[in-house]
C-alpha cells in the first residue's frame, strides 16, 4: 500500500506560479510511476504529467507542455509540480498518482492522494 498526500495548492492569478508537492508514505516510494491528473467541475480527470522511477524520463500532456514540470526526489519520498503561466483553465483540483505500469490514464493507478485545489483568477 502507498499513502499519498499532496499540498502547495492555492490561488493565484493569470502568470503566476504554484507548486505542488506529493509525499508518500508505506512501500517503497522509488518503485513506482508517478503521475499528476487534474479535475475541474462537470469534466473528467485528466492526465497532466508523469515521471519514471528514476527520474530520467517524464512526460507532460500538450495541454501544459513548456509550461509545467513534472520531478521527484526519491530520497525525500516526493514528487513535485511546478506550474508557470498558469491560466484561468489551469483551474481544477490536483491529485497525485501512483502506479507499478507507465500510463496516462486513470484506471492504471490504485493509489491516489485527496487532491488540492488550484484556482487561477483572470
Amino acid at each position: 500500500q502507498v499513502q499519498l498526500v499532496e499540498s502547495g495548492g492555492g490561488l493565484v492569478q493569470t502568470g503566476g506560479s504554484l507548486r505542488l508537492s506529493c509525499t508518500a508514505s508505506g512501500r517503497t516510494f522509488s518503485i513506482y510511476f508517478m503521475a499528476w491528473f487534474r479535475q475541474a467541475p462537470g469534466k473528467e480527470r485528466e492526465f497532466v504529467a508523469a515521471i519514471r522511477r528514476s527520474g530520467d524520463d517524464t512526460y507532460s500532456a500538450d495541454s501544459v507542455k513548456g509550461r509545467f514540470t513534472v520531478s521527484r526526489d526519491n530520497a525525500k519520498n516526493t514528487v513535485y509540480l511546478q506550474m508557470n503561466s498558469l491560466e484561468p483553465e489551469d483551474t481544477a483540483v490536483y491529485y497525485c498518482a501512483a502506479s507499478q505500469v507507465v500510463s496516462a490514464t486513470t484506471r492504471e493507478y490504485p493509489y491516489w492522494g485527496q487532491g488540492t485545489q488550484v484556482t487561477v483568477s483572470s
